[in-house]
C-alpha cells in the first residue's frame, strides 16, 4: 500500500516553482555581471580563451557572451538575447542583457510577496507600450544630407570601442560603405545588404590609419597564367559559373579502347570541346574572364593568344559582388553569352602585391553597389577587434539611413523614460502599479552603470540627474552622464546620440524576455545525470 509511483526518470534533474525562479534570477544576474563593465567609453576589456585555444580580447557584449559556455537554460536564453539584438540592429548588445537582468531583478520582490507573475507581466507590457510612445515623442529627425551630424551618431557608437582613437576614420569608412551599397528602389523601398555586398578584407601589417573603402571589389587572387595582363583600364568583363575544362564523369568512367587511333580521337574530342567554349567567349572580345570553376591549361593558352586575362575558382559571393559593380550578368553556359551580359562599369583592373600575397583590385567603378573595406593592423587579434567594432558602426550607419531618427545617448533617454513612467504609475490602480513603477526605476541602471564605469560618485550623480529630469521633463530630457568625466551634461551639446531603432529594439527585447522568464515555474532537464 501507498507505494511511490515514479512518472519521470528519477535521474532527471528537476526544479520546482520556487527553486526554478530563484535559479533564473541568479543565472540572469550572473550573466549581466560579466558584461556590466563593458558599457560606456571607459569600458574594460575581457580576455577569453575559446575552445580552439585562440585568445579573444574585446568589450563587445555579443562577442563575449558568444564565447562563454554556460549550463543554466536561463543564462543560455540571455546569451541568445544578445545574439538576436546583434542580428536585428547590430548595436546595443551589452545594454539589452543588462536591462533585461535589471527588469527581471525588479520583479523578484513581488514574486517573494506571492504576487502572481500574471499581474507583473501585464504591468511590464503596459510599461513597454508607454515606453515606446515616449521614445517616439523624444526622438529627433536627422537630415541624411548633413554628413557631420550623421558622423556624430556613428561616433557615439564607436566611442565606447577599441577603435575610438581612430573614430573619425572609422566613422567615414562605415558611412561611405553603407552609402555605396544603399539601393533606393523607385517604389520607395530601401535595401542595404552589408553582409553580402560590403566585404571586410583583413591584411596584417601596416597601420590602422591605412584602412580604406575600395569602391569596388578586392580579391585574394592572381592571374592563372604569367603572360596575362596584370592591369587593364575600362575592362570588358565576362562572369561565368561553369568550368573552362573538359567535363569529367560524375563517378568512375571506364572507356574501352580497341584501336590505337581511338585514344588520339578521345583526346582530340576533349581539345575541341575546350576550344569551342573558349571561342564562344573570345568572339565577344572581353578583356577579363572570371569563373567560379576551374580553367584548363589549354583554355589559358587560347586566352593568352587573344590577350584575355582569366581568374578562376572565385566564390559565389565574390562573383555576385563583381556583377553588382560592373553590370555584368553571371552566365552558366558559354554558348548563351550575349553582348548584354558583358560588364563595362569597372574603370580599372589591377593586381597588386601586399606583403607576400597578390590581390586583385577592381575599382574606379561608375556606379558601384558593392564595396570592399580594407583593414590594416599590427596583428590578427587587433584586426579581429577592429572588424567587430566596424561591423557595429556599419549597422548603426545602416539604421540611420533606414530610420533617420535619433534619441539622446549617455543614459539620458533611459532617465527620461524612468521619470515619465514613474509619474504615470501614480495614475495606475490595483496590483499593476508596483511592478509598473519597479520597471521605471530599473531603467536607471544604464546611467548608473555608465557612472560606475568611469569612477564617478554614483549616488550623488544619479540623485542630481533624477532631480534635473524631474524639474522640467520636457526641456531637460537630453541630460545624461558623460561617460568620460563622470559629470551630468546636455547630450545635445556633447553630441552623443543613439539611433531610435536600436533603443526601441533594446526595450522590446529586454522587457519581452523578462516577461518570458517570469512565466517559467518548472525546470526539468531532459538529460539524465551521469
Amino acid at each position: 500500500m501507498n507505494q511511490p509511483v515514479f512518472v519521470l526518470n528519477t535521474n532527471a534533474k528537476r526544479e520546482n516553482q520556487k527553486e526554478a525562479q530563484q535559479g533564473i534570477f541568479l543565472a540572469v544576474k550572473s550573466v549581466a555581471s560579466i558584461i556590466k563593465t563593458c558599457l560606456g567609453p571607459k569600458a574594460m576589456l575581457k580576455m577569453i580563451l575559446d575552445p580552439m585555444g585562440t585568445t579573444v580580447v574585446t568589450n563587445d557584449g555579443n562577442a563575449i557572451l558568444r564565447e562563454i559556455d554556460v549550463t543554466h537554460p536561463a543564462a543560455k536564453s540571455m546569451i541568445e538575447l544578445s545574439r538576436a539584438q546583434d542580428e536585428n540592429v547590430g548595436d546595443g548588445t551589452t545594454s539589452v542583457v543588462i536591462l533585461a537582468a535589471e527588469v527581471l531583478a525588479s520583479s523578484e520582490l513581488f514574486i517573494e510577496k506571492k504576487i502572481h507573475p500574471h499581474y507583473i507581466i501585464k504591468a511590464f507590457r503596459m510599461a513597454l507600450d508607454d515606453s515606446l510612445s515616449i521614445v517616439d515623442q523624444y526622438s529627433v529627425a536627422i537630415d541624411l544630407k548633413n554628413r557631420p551630424e550623421v558622423l556624430k551618431v556613428v561616433q557615439s557608437c564607436i566611442g565606447t570601442k577599441f577603435i575610438g582613437k581612430w573614430g573619425s576614420l572609422m566613422c567615414n569608412l562605415a558611412l561611405d560603405a553603407v552609402m555605396t551599397v544603399h539601393i533606393q528602389e523607385e517604389d520607395g523601398r530601401s535595401e542595404i545588404d552589408i553582409k553580402r555586398y560590403a566585404k571586410v578584407e583583413k591584411i596584417p601589417g601596416g597601420d590602422i590609419s591605412d584602412c580604406r573603402v575600395i569602391r569596388g571589389v578586392m580579391l585574394n587572387k592572381d592571374v592563372t597564367h604569367p603572360k596575362m595582363k596584370r592591369m587593364i583600364k575600362n575592362p570588358r568583363i565576362v562572369l561565368l559559373d561553369c568550368s573552362l575544362e573538359y567535363k569529367k564523369g560524375e563517378s568512375d568512367t571506364i572507356v574501352d579502347i580497341t584501336n590505337e587511333d581511338d585514344f588520339s580521337a578521345l583526346l582530340k574530342i576533349e581539345e575541341e570541346y575546350v576550344q569551342r567554349i573558349c571561342e564562344d567567349i573570345i568572339k565577344l572580345k572581353p578583356d577579363l574572364v572570371f569563373t567560379e570553376k576551374g580553367v584548363s591549361d589549354l583554355a589559358q593558352h587560347f586566352f593568352v593568344k587573344k590577350g584575355i586575362t582569366c581568374l578562376r575558382r572565385l566564390k559565389k559571393s565574390e562573383n555576385n559582388r563583381i556583377a553588382r559593380i560592373s553590370g555584368a550578368t553571371i552566365v552558366s553556359r558559354t554558348d548563351e553569352l550575349q553582348e548584354s551580359d558583358i560588364g563595362t562599369g569597372c574603370g580599372l583592373f589591377e593586381i597588386r602585391k601586399i606583403g607576400d600575397e597578390y590581390f586583385t583590385f577592381l575599382e574606379d567603378c561608375k556606379e558601384p553597389k558593392a564595396c570592399t573595406i580594407l583593414l590594416r593592423g599590427a596583428s590578427k587579434d587587433i584586426l579581429n577587434e577592429v572588424e567587430r567594432n566596424l561591423t557595429d558602426a556599419l549597422n548603426v550607419a545602416r539604421n540611420i539611413v533606414l530610420d533617420p531618427r535619433l534619441v539622446p545617448g549617455g543614459g539620458a533617454i533611459e532617465m527620461a523614460l524612468s521619470q515619465a513612467l514613474s509619474e504615470k504609475s501614480k495614475s495606475i490602480e490595483g496590483l499593476h502599479q508596483l511592478p509598473y513603477k519597479a520597471l521605471a526605476q530599473s531603467l536607471e541602471c544604464i546611467p548608473k552603470i555608465l557612472a560606475q564605469n568611469c569612477g564617478a560618485n554614483t549616488v550623488k550623480l544619479l540623485t542630481e540627474l533624477r532631480a534635473k529630469h524631474a524639474t522640467n521633463p520636457t526641456e531637460n530630457y537630453t541630460y545624461g552622464v558623460d561617460g568620460d568625466n563622470g559629470t551630468i551634461v546636455d547630450m545635445k551639446q556633447l553630441g552623443v546620440w543613439d539611433t531610435h531603432s536600436v533603443k526601441v529594439q533594446t526595450l522590446k527585447t529586454a522587457i519581452e524576455s523578462a516577461c518570458t522568464m517570469l512565466r517559467v515555474d518548472h525546470i526539468a532537464s531532459a538529460a539524465s545525470k551521469q
